[in-house]
């Protein structure tokens, strides 16, 4: 994998093909209906294993997209040379597009003042976070789904 920063943000775009219910730790159980899920995370030791780290199909559930992930399959990763204060800046941006959806209050977002940095969307909203590109420095862009 070719992450080259070495601190940053990133953008996790996961399809999710059936409607779940999916226990989120302590958060509680939620309805997600089938669709695309844009998680907005940091990494400021090692954004390249941070990343690997939410590939990998076997992890103890640590964070709220630990849950989601046994769910769902991560399609495009987006990555970002940018510090982790505009993590919440990223997050607010995503949330502006046309058709985001808030589905949990507090997903992820439990070291800011954020409503959530998981937002949904009926369909993929990858060509709206590719617009951000000028904006946040996108360096790199990975998919892994020929079907997503």
């Amino acid at each position: 994998m070719g992450f080259s920063v070495k601190k940053g943000i990133y953008c996790l775009i996961i399809k999710l093909s059936q409607e779940q219910e999916i226990p989120i730790g302590k958060l509680g159980t939620f309805h997600f209906p089938a669709g695309f899920y844009v998680y907005v995370g940091s990494a400021q030791n090692s954004l390249r294993l941070r990343i690997e780290r939410h590939l990998r199909q076997t992890k103890n559930n640590r964070w709220h997209i630990d849950y989601l992930l046994d769910y769902g399959q991560i399609i495009t990763v987006y990555s970002y040379a940018k510090d982790k204060s505009l993590e919440c800046v990223l997050g607010h941006k995503i949330a502006s597009l046309p058709k985001a959806i808030f589905p949990i209050k507090g997903f992820g977002s439990s070291d800011c003042s954020c409503i959530t940095h998981l937002y949904f969307f009926q369909d993929n909203p990858s060509g709206a976070l590719s617009s951000f590109k000028g904006e946040f420095a996108l360096p790199e862009r990975r998919h892994y789904n020929a079907n997503g």
